[in-house]
């Protein structure tokens, strides 16, 4: 991985740090009033599975729905880039979205995102598609709704993760909501990982070998 990519992934593993420190202060479980503060972000560990697939996948093109701050903006940028691929990363706040273009700068991947700003199920109906990997990661109450719009969307072989499918406790029963949808679904096989805060890996396998 470039120098410069892994200088501004340090950046925000280093503001996560302190910012899990305030949350334990504040008792951020019980008071999500502040959540927009925080990176939230998927973790390292996710992040790098998260890499692994897009690059093996060698995608044309990646969406990604709930860009935050940018850090999983970073890493799929990284990987879109590194297979000469575009990212098009959807962000609903408009103060989120300028910190993830300003550090996906400074990582020297703005070439390969195109960045959209707006209510995630109103962008991905004006987008065209076909994705040929997808990160849900935005408020779990949009999971299903946002994955109905972009299904019809998806390129044979494609891979779909999504986030927070085991924490926080608080969203566990739309993530099983989530997970169950999914596998109504043709054509669509799924496994959930125990990463992060666990990670529904599915794949649409319609004309795949």
């Amino acid at each position: 991985m470039d120098r410069a990519v892994e200088k501004v992934i340090g950046e925000y593993e280093e503001r996560e740090k302190v910012e899990n420190r305030i949350k334990r202060e504040i008792g951020f479980d019980d008071d999500h009033s502040r959540r927009d503060e925080f990176l939230l972000s998927v973790g390292r560990d996710s992040a790098h599975i998260l890499s692994i697939l897009a690059k093996s996948l060698k995608p044309k093109t990646i969406l990604e729905v709930g860009g935050s701050y940018g850090y999983s903006t970073l890493w799929l940028a990284e990987a879109a880039q590194s297979v000469g691929g575009k990212l098009i990363t959807l962000e609903i706040h408009p103060e989120k979205q300028q910190h993830s273009r300003q550090s996906i700068a400074r990582a020297g991947l703005a070439s390969s995102v195109d960045f959209r700003l707006g209510e995630a199920r109103e962008l991905i109906s004006q987008l065209p598609g076909p994705f040929d990997f997808v990160l849900l990661d935005l408020w779990k109450d949009l999971y299903i709704p946002c994955f109905d719009l972009f299904y019809p969307k998806l390129s044979t072989g494609a891979i779909v993760v999504a986030d927070n499918m085991l924490y926080p406790e608080l969203t566990r029963a739309q993530a099983l909501e989530y997970r169950a949808h999914v596998r109504t679904k043709p054509h669509i096989d799924s496994i959930l990982l125990a990463v992060g805060g666990g990670l529904e890996v599915s794949r649409f396998v319609k004309g795949a070998v």
